[in-house]
């Protein structure tokens, strides 16, 4: 799984302008399967984006992809990780720990 930690590179004007675009992306990942939560940080510096097992490749094209990549208006920090442990509600979609 990984986390992707967005870091806005841009003043909010140019992010604001560009987020319906942004929106619509992040959606269509969601109806995709690939992501699984996502909104802003609360100091509105930037956003978080928690997505479904992949390969990292694949990932950053799929990053790439988003409007705002495409304007250079973010930078993406991506953490992978391996699930050991999850609350019940969450163990459906813990591929990591189907798999044992």
């Amino acid at each position: 799984m990984f986390i992707v930690l967005l870091k806005y590179a841009a003043p909010l004007e140019q992010i604001d302008y560009a987020l319906p675009d942004h929106r619509a992306w992040v959606e269509k990942q969601y109806e995709r399967g690939l992501f699984l939560a996502s909104g802003r940080q609360v100091s509105r510096t930037g956003g978080v984006i928690i997505t479904r097992p992949m390969p990292r490749g694949k990932l950053e094209a799929l990053l790439a992809t988003d409007p705002w990549a495409e304007q250079k208006l973010v930078k993406y920090e991506i953490c992978e990780f391996e699930a050991t442990r999850t609350a019940p509600e969450l163990v459906k979609l813990n591929e990591a720990v189907l798999q044992h």
